[in-house]
């Protein structure tokens, strides 16, 4: 079963998201901080995809990207945000991101990433 980690700070929509992957199959959990899902992918190293939102109070996605580039994680990430730009994208994929997605999000278009991420794997 692909598992997916969710790390936004917006409560309701990582649980929201959460719960449409489990019904599609996925096994999926949430974070709401940067630190905590550093901390959650630093012990429990099972995911194969980290969904990222990149504006986050104490961290930004981008610290994310780098801690786990410093922890060599091996999991795909895909850039869930509402402040989607090219500067951005660029700049989550020079740190390792695979794919990038705009909020609010189609959850078909989510999926489609999600899959063409997982060829990669």
């Amino acid at each position: 079963m692909i598992s997916i980690l969710i790390i936004d700070d917006d409560k309701y929509l990582a649980e929201l998201l959460a719960d449409e992957l489990k019904e599609l199959g996925f096994k999926s959990e949430f974070v709401n901080s940067a630190s905590e899902g550093i901390s959650q992918l630093s012990q429990e190293n099972d995911y194969d995809i980290v969904l990222l939102d990149l504006k986050m109070p104490e961290h930004d996605g981008f610290w994310v990207l780098e801690k786990m580039r410093e922890i060599d994680c091996k999991q795909k990430v895909i850039v869930v945000t509402a402040y989607a730009d090219l500067d951005s994208a660029l700049k989550s994929s020079k740190l390792g991101a695979s794919g990038f997605v705009s909020k609010p999000y189609d959850l078909d278009d989510l999926l489609i990433t999600i899959r063409s991420v997982l060829q990669e794997i």
